[in-house]
Order: structure tokens, then sequence, then C-alpha cells
């Protein structure tokens, strides 16, 4: 992976993750693996799309580390941890099972939470308010094609800076943000999903889909994207106190390595 891995264990009461894209060639399961193992939680939250049974359907893809990252998934589900499972549109099967509980981790298509502070988010993978999605799934599908083959040269970018021990840095997102139709797709989601927050008379609203990680307030929500680990690597949890933040685990890992190296300076100088 090209970095050091990290000697402490970070503590949240609620991890919220999204687009992993288990089964996609463009899946960053080794630096998943990394944050679910130094993480711990009393829930976890899976914001859709975690298997990607689209891409599973075009070319079966399926890594060892693919397959530990599901096992360190069922394990915490064993061990404590509450796992909350919201399918998206890339695993939209599993909304079929709404309710149901699999290996301790239960399937709910929208969930309630309810922070320690007592706010309340309306926890949603985000797809039905995209509207390519809901009434062009053809169209959206080879979207998703042209999207892997982008993804394919990320995924050649992303070996080549592991190589050269350099921070996590996607090429498609970099070119995603800076296409004018782009953002004002993105602009006209979060407006959409802060709208159906204030209908469901809750605080907030934590999602996914969109591949853009952010928190931010829209019309007195606080809209929270978990981001992906495809692309940006980013997780949004609850600290102790209620607060809901976002992570970004390479940048993370970044700081950790530098803050070792300026001590190895520090001392040989």
């Amino acid at each position: 992976m090209g970095h050091t891995i990290l000697n402490k264990k970070f503590k949240f009461r609620s991890v919220f993750i999204s687009d992993i894209h288990l089964g996609f060639h463009g899946c960053n399961a080794d630096l998943l693996l990394s944050f679910l193992r130094h993480v711990e939680c009393e829930y976890l939250y899976l914001v859709g799309d975690i298997i990607d049974i689209w891409s599973l359907k075009r070319k079966r893809y399926w890594p060892q580390n693919h397959n530990n990252v599901v096992r360190t998934i069922l394990g915490k589900a064993k061990h404590d941890t509450k796992v909350i499972y919201v399918p998206g549109n890339h695993d939209e099967l599993l909304k079929t099972y709404n309710d149901m509980v699999f290996g301790n981790i239960t399937i709910n298509t929208k969930h309630i939470h309810t922070t320690v502070n007592g706010k309340k988010y309306l926890i949603t993978h985000g797809d039905e308010f995209d509207q390519v999605v809901k009434y062009s799934k053809w169209l959206a599908k080879v979207g998703s094609k042209l999207y892997d083959w982008l993804l394919s040269f990320n995924s050649l970018v992303t070996k080549v800076r592991n190589f050269f021990k350099l921070n996590h840095w996607s090429l498609s997102a970099f070119i995603k943000y800076r296409v004018k139709n782009a953002v004002s797709y993105i602009g006209s989601y979060e407006e959409a999903l802060a709208y159906t927050a204030q209908k469901n008379d809750v605080d907030g609203i934590i999602c996914g889909h969109i591949h853009h990680p952010e928190v931010s307030i829209i019309k007195n929500i606080e809209y929270c994207n978990c981001g992906d680990w495809v692309e940006s690597c980013t997780a949004l949890i609850e600290d102790f106190d209620g607060s809901i933040k976002l992570i970004e685990w390479g940048d993370l890992i970044e700081m950790q390595d530098q803050k070792k190296q300026d001590y190895v300076d520090g001392r040989t100088a």
C-alpha cells in the first residue's frame, strides 16, 4: 500500500461508510482494511453499494482482500458492534430483505440514527434521488461502464503513487470535480436530500452514492455524505459528544507517517 501501519486504535461511537464496491477492481480494499482494523465503534453503518453486484454480473472479480473486508465486518458484528446495512443501487437485490438479519447484520432500506446528544439523522444511500438511476437504469449502467474505464486509469495511477510511497490521490475524482455539469449535479443532489430530511423532521441526513464526501449545513439541515472507498477513501464518524465528522483515511495515515519521520529526523539531527 506504500504506507506505514498505524500503531493506535481510534474509538468512535458510530462509523458510517458507503460505496465500497467490493467485486469491482477499483475498490481500495487494502486501505479500507487498514481503516476497519484500526477503528472500534458501537455502531457501524454500511450506507449502500458495499457489494458491487452490477460489476460482478459483468465480470467475476473477488480477490482475497475483498474477502478479508467481509470477514472483518462480520467479526465486528459478532463482537459488540451493531452493524446496519442500508443497500444502494449497486446492491439493490438486498433491498428485498428489509428488516432481516444475516450474520448479526441488520438490513434496513432506510434508518433513523440518534446520536448521543439526541440529534436524529435519516440514513439512506441516496440512489432514489438520482433521476438517472431512478428512471433510466440502462443509461445508469452505461454510465457505470464508462466510469469503470476511467477508474482503470485511476488504478494505474494509484499503483504508481503507492510504489513511490506517495499519499492517496484520485485521478477520477480530480476530473469529476472540475466538470461543470458534475458540480451542478452534486449541488442539486445535496439540496434534494436536505429537503427530504426536512420533510422527515430530522436534524440531518447521512448518505453516499455520488462519491463526494461532504459535511455541510443546507437549509438548517446537516448534510453528511460518507464519500467512498474507490476515489476519496473517506468515512463519517460520530464522536462521543454526538458530533459528526469526516475522516480522510489516506491523509490521516500520511500525517502519521510524517510525524514519525519528523521524530526520526529530530532524533538523528
